[in-house]
């Protein structure tokens, strides 16, 4: 059991961002094609402790995303406890909000902060696209089960007697939506179409992307967070950054590429949407009382925060433009007033339609019930390292990551204040505002 610290801080306590970390992130079965989310998340992890320097024992909880759990290690919270140098005392819990898991793992974390039941907790999330669980059919599960419970090897055969060939075949998870059934890409497709969300328009968003990842990791903007690692279990790979970045991609080779998800009349490529990836961030949180009196410098503050939904059977993606308003008038700020923004980037389409919608008048009055839209977004503002499409999306992680990114780039250029957003499976979406000191 966990016993917090007798001097607790008090509530309404503003919540510090210490610091930030992240594994570099890898395309889904190549560098951690053999590690699991639990590997990634005890990488990142035990590097956020060495690199804030302070004792494991301040840490008072792990909450931790993940989006598609191990059958084996469900809570990857807990078990990231137990496969570090935390203390075995630490609670953990593990939170699932599809893409926006990290951030409501930081926000689930803030809040216990802010309330003044911890001082010191650690939030993130990870995920590994190369091993997701393979499922088999309904048939094939029921034989295992009468052959477990057979008396004899007989009884275990006979067990099988009413497999066909067709029970073998392995039942993998989809990214889809269960109530309209479509994929997330197929969503995205119906959102191009429907806000006029030209291929060109993508293309050129998605070059800037990797345009702009390139250069921020040869300028070395990413090394205050990103980490390296030495792969196991041979460890005779040293990944140091991101492998998804295309620094040598043009408008030409784009256009080559053929539409993935409605090959007739569609879109959406390879090379516009964000790519299967395998990851791990995490971020240290502190009252703002507790890191004052401990020395350590935060690199930004959470200001507010908020979470929307919209019906999937609309368009699936724009679930940020409705948490959008909510947080900022939650930090009593405006959109005019941030000055560095980092917009999840699923696909270019759905930024890009993000970005429509929130500059919209009559997306503001008859979606919003708001008489003026929310605000036009400065394209110099927004992702200025890069986004998802070229770094990559490993669902449980990529929240964290763009807080750190954020708050890293508060430092970097001065501005007071950051905006975050996330959109999310179920037509979900996040918006979270965060302050430099």
């Amino acid at each position: 059991m966990s016993i917090f610290s007798a001097a607790m801080s008090q509530p309404n306590q503003r919540v510090a961002i210490i610091r930030g970390v992240r594994t570099p992130f890898a395309k889904s079965g190549t560098l951690y094609a053999r590690l699991t989310a639990l590997d990634l998340g005890k990488f990142a992890v035990t590097e956020l402790i060495e690199r804030s320097g302070i004792d494991p024992k301040e840490v008072q909880e792990v909450v931790y995303g993940n989006v598609i759990p191990s059958v084996k290690a469900p809570n990857i919270a807990r078990e990231i406890v137990l496969g570090t140098g935390l203390p075995r005392s630490i609670p953990g819990y593990t939170v699932g909000k599809a893409c926006a898991s990290a951030n409501q793992a930081i926000t689930a974390a803030s809040d216990m902060i802010f309330r003044g039941y911890a001082d010191t907790v650690v939030a993130g999330g990870a995920e590994s696209l190369s091993d997701v669980p393979v499922l088999f059919s309904r048939n094939m599960v029921d034989a295992f089960m009468r052959a477990n419970k057979a008396k004899s090897a007989l009884a275990r055969v006979g067990a099988f007697k009413s497999v066909r060939l067709k029970d073998l075949a392995p039942d993998t998870p989809a990214i889809a939506e269960s109530t309209t059934g479509l994929s997330m890409g197929e969503s995205a497709e119906k959102m191009a179409k429907e806000n006029g969300i030209t291929r060109e328009a993508q293309d050129r968003f998605a070059l800037q992307s990797h345009q702009r990842a390139a250069a921020a990791t040869e300028s070395g903007r990413f090394r205050d967070e990103v980490m390296t690692v030495v792969v196991p279990p041979s460890f005779d790979e040293v990944v140091d950054k991101d492998n998804l970045i295309r620094a040598d991609s043009t408008l030409e080779s784009m256009a080559k590429l053929k539409p993935v998800f409605d090959r007739k009349y569609g879109t959406i490529t390879a090379a516009n949407a964000s790519p299967l990836t395998d990851g791990a961030s995490a971020v240290l949180l502190m009252s703002e009382e507790k890191a004052k009196a401990i020395g350590l410098r935060p690199i930004g503050y959470l200001r507010s925060y908020a979470f929307a939904a919209l019906d999937p059977f609309d368009q699936l993606l724009q679930g940020p433009v409705f948490a959008v308003p909510v947080a900022l008038e939650r930090a009593k700020i405006t959109l005019k007033d941030i000055g560095v923004i980092e917009m999840h980037e699923a696909f270019a389409a759905q930024v890009l339609s993000n970005i429509q919608w929130l500059g919209s008048k009559k997306i503001a009055q008859e979606k919003l019930g708001r008489s003026e839209p929310v605000g036009e977004i400065d394209p110099e503002k927004i992702n200025r390292t890069g986004g998802s499409i070229a770094l990559g999306h490993p669902f449980g992680a990529t929240g964290a990551r763009i807080v750190t990114t954020v708050c890293n780039e508060l430092q970097r250029t001065g501005e007071q204040y950051g905006l975050v957003t996330v959109c999310a499976a179920g037509g979900m979406g996040a918006a979270m505002v965060l302050e430099r000191e």
